[in-house]
Formats: C-alpha cells, structure tokens, sequence
C-alpha cells in the first residue's frame, strides 16, 4: 500500500540531508552519517554543492517540504547532495545507501527526474524491487525548474536495507531521505496514489510535487 504526505516526509521517521557529507567522490568503503546510513559514491557519483552544465542540477524544494531536514527553506536547494552520476560515461557510477535497520520507508527528494534514473532495493544481496522515473513523473524530461523536482515516498511490502540509485546519463539528483521500519503515513491521498504490481516486486509509491495556495 502506498500514501502520501503533503510537502514531503512523513514524521516519526529517520531524517538525513547529507549536509555532513564529504563533497566529491568519497573514499572506499564510503562514509557513515549521523542517521547511521553509510553512503558509498562509485565515480563518477559525487556529493555536490550548487549545479555544473551537463553534469547535474540542484533540486527545488517546495511545499514545505524541507520540514525535517533542517528547515531548510523552499527554493533552490543550496545544500549538499547526491549526484549519481552516469554509468554510460563511466560504467558502474551509481550512488548506494546501506541502512542500519530494515525498512519498508523510504522518501527522498528527488531532483530534475529523468526516466533514465533508476532506484533499486536490497536485502543483503538480494534485489526486491526497482522503480525509475517513469514510475514517478507523468513527463520524466529532466525539467530543472521547480515542476521538475519531486518528494518521493516509497512504501515497500519487502523489507530492504539497501538502496542503489544509477543514471545511464547524467544524472540522478536526490537529497533528504528519510526511512522507517514500518510503513509511517497513514491517511492516503488518492489523487496521488500509485501502486505497481511484479515489476517492482511489491514496491507501491506515492509521491508529492507540492503544495497549491
């Protein structure tokens, strides 16, 4: 089951916005944070500040939904966060997040969503499901303006504890994740439910652009 919360993460959940990671490629083995996820940046994923030509694009943020990270306020993010690079211009480039604990949350903030970008979810070795930005866009074209960024939240019916996100081209922009053993929203909105069936093994989505008037 799949549902939503206006403006982004839901409370009661993990929060993490990478404002303490290190920028650029991090060093093998990757680099723990605070909320106890371990993020591991193959190149050409890096941690990024700002938006360079060609290679990726900040997300906005909207709707309130910097709620929980921080405060950060609507607008062009000026944070740090994760850009996974592109496997086309250098094979194996993907951006992975190992969680202390299993979960069937995840929520992320996803920026300028291509249908090239790709999430997928492990337990342990095993893969349990993925979704692209077809999965979460009516239009996936990279709009790098305010409609293109998307607060995503995920609900999986599979515990994972693992989280890989690869772009064929550049790139995948995501900041402000938040997950949770359990499934932590609880009033649906039907407007912006969608629930996939075995192409994501159990994965339902809703997501969440932002917050009219």
């Amino acid at each position: 089951m799949a549902s939503g919360s206006v403006g982004g993460a839901p409370t009661g959940v993990t929060f993490e916005n990478f404002d303490l990671l290190a920028l650029g490629a991090n060093a093998p083995g990757g680099q723990v944070l605070g909320s106890g996820i371990k993020v591991i940046l193959t190149p050409n994923a890096q941690a990024v500040v700002g938006s360079v030509g060609g290679q990726y694009a900040a997300p906005f943020l909207s709707g309130g939904n910097g709620t929980g990270f921080g405060g950060q306020p609507d607008g062009l993010n000026t944070t740090t966060y994760i850009s996974a690079g592109s496997s086309n211009a250098m094979g194996g480039a993907n951006a992975t997040l190992e969680l202390p604990f299993l979960s069937l949350y995840l929520g992320l903030l996803w920026g300028s969503v291509d249908a090239f970008n790709t999430l997928e979810f492990f337990n342990g070795a095993v893969s349990v499901g993925q979704l692209t930005g077809v999965d979460v866009s009516a239009s996936p074209n990279g709009d790098q303006g305010l409609n293109g960024t998307l607060y995503v939240n995920i609900v999986s019916t599979l515990q994972f504890d693992r989280v890989v996100a690869t772009s064929t081209g550049f790139t995948f922009e995501f900041d402000n994740v938040a997950f949770n053993p359990t499934d932590p929203t609880v009033v649906p909105e039907p407007a912006t439910l969608a629930l996939f069936g075995a192409g994501l093994l159990g994965l339902g989505l809703a997501r969440r652009r932002r917050r009219n008037g």
